[in-house]
């Protein structure tokens, strides 16, 4: 609930849809984690809400979903534009190109500060090279007062291919609960995993079933190492979590392939701690990524993390010493990773150690959040001194 007479200065968030995912979990653990005596809040959401809502734990956040049809927002800018002058957020925070124009309704209310965060490729321009996704960047980039790339990666995309001013770009890196992913001092059994063997080794991923995660790369890549190194045959597993257009897919090449017993996909779940807990590698086979959460849970949960050299994702992973990348679609090189880490588990186990102390020492929630309360801070504070000083020069 919004109230008038509360003097915290509001953020509003704004997401195409607010649903599973990795962006949308970044919001709920800014929200979360931002002292609440320093900011309220409010999720719009251009399309619809889900019951993902309910990861946000306090109570004072507002929900809008504007319901928008197919196509341009410039439909719905009135509403957007009554909207901001209703709430009169300090803040406007969108998150990715299908949010941006909203920016245009938050300059014409008046909302002093807007922010555009970047937070991974678009599905149909993974390699960042679609003149029609940077036009569309530069357009907006007027109404824009700071954007927040959330890799070195993707700030560089805003800087040399949008020609954002450098100024302008504040670059934050996802954090990760340690406290709530952590290490197991043995692999937990996950509920309803039909692999309770204590001497199977699981393989397994988190994530949408669709074409950017591209789990059908590593279903490949698991056929492959069971067919390179016959002796993983007795052990290796594979889990995948996560529902969605591939999971059918995926399903039908295990079962042609005569190896749906030694895989698991039990579609959407909400125990993603435990599960990570439960595995004993995390492969991301993504063909494009700005900083994936679930790499970070992983890391922080101990595990060793194979995933493709795609956006951040190097950014995240010590080659060689806290996972392994391999390049995008290759189920090949996918494979044969897989395999030395399950020929070797005591590597592995040393490559998990090792992603937690990064996490613990780079990717910390506390760390991000004072990174945006910082910028959310500085920023506010130089609106307000700009308004200051129209006053004194118009009064």
């Amino acid at each position: 609930m919004i109230l008038a007479h509360d003097a915290r200065p509001l953020v509003a968030h704004v997401v195409f849809r607010f649903d599973v995912g990795g962006l949308e979990n970044g919001v709920v653990n800014l929200i979360n984690h931002l002292p609440a005596d320093a900011y309220r809040h409010a999720v719009i959401s251009l399309t619809g809400i889900t019951d993902f809502r309910r990861r946000i734990v306090r109570d004072d956040v507002s929900f809008v979903a504007l319901e928008k049809p197919p196509g341009h927002a410039i439909r719905i800018y009135p509403r957007l534009f009554s909207l901001f002058r209703q709430l009169r957020p300090a803040i406007v925070h969108s998150r990715n190109l299908a949010a941006l124009e909203v920016a245009m309704p938050a300059w014409a209310a008046g909302v002093p500060v807007r922010i555009h965060g970047e937070h991974g490729r678009d599905i149909g321009d993974l390699d960042g090279s679609s003149r029609k996704y940077q036009w569309l960047r530069r357009f907006y980039r007027p109404f824009v007062t700071r954007y927040i790339a959330l890799s070195r990666d993707l700030e560089d995309y805003l800087t040399c291919r949008v020609g954002v001013n450098p100024a302008r770009v504040s670059q934050i890196y996802n954090g990760v609960d340690a406290q709530r992913f952590h290490p197991a001092g043995t692999r937990q059994p996950i509920v309803g995993c039909p692999f309770t063997d204590p001497r199977c080794w699981l393989v397994g991923t988190v994530g949408r079933m669709q074409g950017v995660k591209d789990q059908t790369t590593l279903v490949k890549a698991f056929i492959r190492a069971l067919e390179l190194f016959p002796v993983l045959q007795r052990d290796l597993r594979l889990v995948i979590i996560g529902d969605g257009p591939l999971r059918a897919q995926a399903q039908a090449m295990l079962e042609q392939a005569g190896l749906a017993d030694r895989a698991w996909l039990p579609g959407q779940r909400d125990d993603v701690p435990e599960i990570l807990r439960g595995l004993d590698c995390f492969v991301l086979p993504s063909l494009a990524e700005g900083v994936s959460n679930t790499v970070l849970e992983a890391m922080a949960s101990g595990l060793p993390v194979i995933a493709t050299a795609v956006g951040g994702n190097g950014e995240l992973i010590d080659q060689g010493r806290t996972g392994q990348l391999v390049a995008a679609a290759d189920a090949e090189a996918m494979a044969r990773e897989i395999a030395g880490y399950a020929l070797d588990p005591k590597r592995a186990r040393a490559a998990g150690c090792a992603g937690r102390a990064v996490v613990e020492q780079r990717f910390s929630l506390e760390a991000m959040t004072q990174h945006y309360q910082g910028l959310y801070d500085q920023l506010l504070g130089s609106a307000a001194g700009r308004a200051r000083r129209s006053t004194l020069i118009h009064p």
